[in-house]
């Protein structure tokens, strides 16, 4: 899982049909990420391009609750800071904490998580241990894949995690898959998907822009900069690419971040090829319970 790597710490809060997923990471982690999805919910993911000024992250939310549910950050920012975490400003520290949500408010009945829920997942991240459950649990709780071709033929997705090692490093992924598209196998098949009967055209009514995405965050002890980060966000659009079909239409938010620890090293190139195959193992995850 993406706890294979050395640092990484992840919680869940599950409620009815929506939650909350918080990746805590270790002080020094730099960051990068990349949106390809048309209908992306999220919160300072401007601050991951490797142009802008800040390089660390503290943790990643991934949340339900569509555009309310970025509001679970405020529940984790104001943790990290009574922990000391963040950059440090004249005002006091002020946490890195990117965020982004899908659309589960069917689901849950138009109940999203807030602050509370945001610091609950902290806590649980917080807490001993290494292990974390993946399915309908977490930001997947209210997660759906393959609406694609009918949004009633659509069924249950959820949060998947994986990981493999490259050179001396270890790259762990963590899924959580809204997709509008299907799942793929390595061998083609479908492993989650639409329901629809044979002859259903595919996209036979538009869908409703920003109920669908695909949030995945890589982490690895790898030692890169913010721009190799971003090279290996790229990669982790690929690997969801390979798992999931269609992938990054306008009506998906489909997002990569990427976290360095920075204690091992590894060919950023080898790396890239990892995070392809990691991520796409981790998307698969997501459908078969891990």
């Amino acid at each position: 899982m993406i706890t294979d790597v050395p640092g990484i710490r992840v919680g869940h809060w599950t409620g009815t049909g929506t939650g909350v997923t918080v990746i805590l990471a270790p002080e020094g982690t730099v960051g990068s990420g990349e949106v390809r999805g048309g209908a992306p919910a999220t919160r300072e993911l401007a601050l991951l391009d490797p142009e802008r000024t800040v390089s660390a992250v503290d943790a990643v939310v991934l949340t339900g609750g569509s555009a309310f549910g970025l509001a679970t950050a405020d529940g984790v920012v104001r943790r990290l800071a009574e922990l000391g975490r963040g950059v440090r400003t004249a005002g006091g520290v002020v946490p890195i904490v990117p965020t982004a949500a899908i659309f589960d408010l069917v689901a849950s009945g138009g109940r999203p998580p807030g602050p509370d829920e945001g610091r609950a997942a902290l806590a649980a991240a917080e807490a001993p241990g290494t292990g974390f459950p993946q399915g309908r649990v977490g930001a997947g709780a209210g997660a759906r894949v393959g609406t694609w071709r009918g949004g009633e033929h659509g069924v249950a997705g959820g949060l998947g995690s994986a990981s493999a090692r490259c050179d001396d490093a270890t790259v762990g992924a963590l899924a959580v898959v809204n997709a509008v598209g299907d799942v793929i196998a390595v061998d083609g098949s479908v492993l989650a998907g639409s329901g629809a009967p044979p002859g259903v055209p595919p996209f036979p009514e538009a869908l409703v822009e920003v109920e669908h995405t695909t949030l995945v965050c890589v982490a690895t002890d790898a030692r890169c900069t913010k721009s190799e980060c971003a090279l290996l966000a790229q990669s982790a659009h690929h690997g969801m690419a390979r798992a999931i079909h269609p992938s990054h239409t306008r009506y998906d938010g489909d997002l990569a971040i990427v976290l360095s620890t920075g204690t091992a090293r590894a060919s950023v190139d080898r790396l890239r090829v990892t995070v392809t195959e990691v991520v796409a193992a981790a998307v698969r995850a997501a459908v078969v319970g891990g």
